[in-house]
């Protein structure tokens, strides 16, 4: 509700409890899923901001595994790793990364800047390739470490 202001004090717009940044930062939805060459999800997580609700975990799975079919083709036409915006559905739009070993990064997220996305991804790349050469890891299996989630997320709150 805008107040008329007093007199002297510039007008200002007034919204109780809440500041500009925590407005901006409410409406943040960002789902990052690593698929395999085999097409099975090795590694999801949730990286925005906003509240997470299990419907809504649900629905970006299925965004994103929709999207796997445009990526299949897109993937085949480029020699680009980063293909940057591949689907959208309503606000959210789907971004993905295709390793040189046909491993999907693909993230759910609202308007962003593809520099920071890119950058996202590149460095996800690198921990996913140190992750891949430890003799211990089976290719393909799914990804449990908690140090990897711990720096996909801390890379997330950094660039995204």
């Amino acid at each position: 509700m805008l107040l008329a202001p007093e007199p002297g004090k510039p007008s200002t717009l007034l919204i109780p409890h809440l500041h500009i940044r925590e407005l901006v930062e409410m409406a943040s939805t960002a789902c990052f899923v690593i698929v395999s060459k085999n097409d099975i999800p090795i590694y999801e997580a949730e990286v925005g901001s906003a509240p997470k609700k299990e419907d809504l975990a649900y629905q970006h799975q299925f965004i994103l595994h929709a999207a796997l079919d445009v990526v299949q083709d897109l993937a085949w036409t480029t020699n680009a790793m980063f293909l940057r915006s591949v689907d959208r559905f309503n606000d959210l739009v789907v971004s993905v990364y295709v390793t040189a070993g046909h491993t999907r990064f693909m993230l759910l997220h609202d308007s962003r800047s593809d520099d920071g996305i890119k950058t996202f991804f590149q460095e996800v790349h690198d921990l996913y390739i140190k992750i891949f050469l430890n003799p211990l890891y089976l290719p393909g299996s799914l990804i449990t470490s908690s140090h990897f989630d711990t720096k996909v997320r801390a890379l997330a709150r950094k660039y995204l």
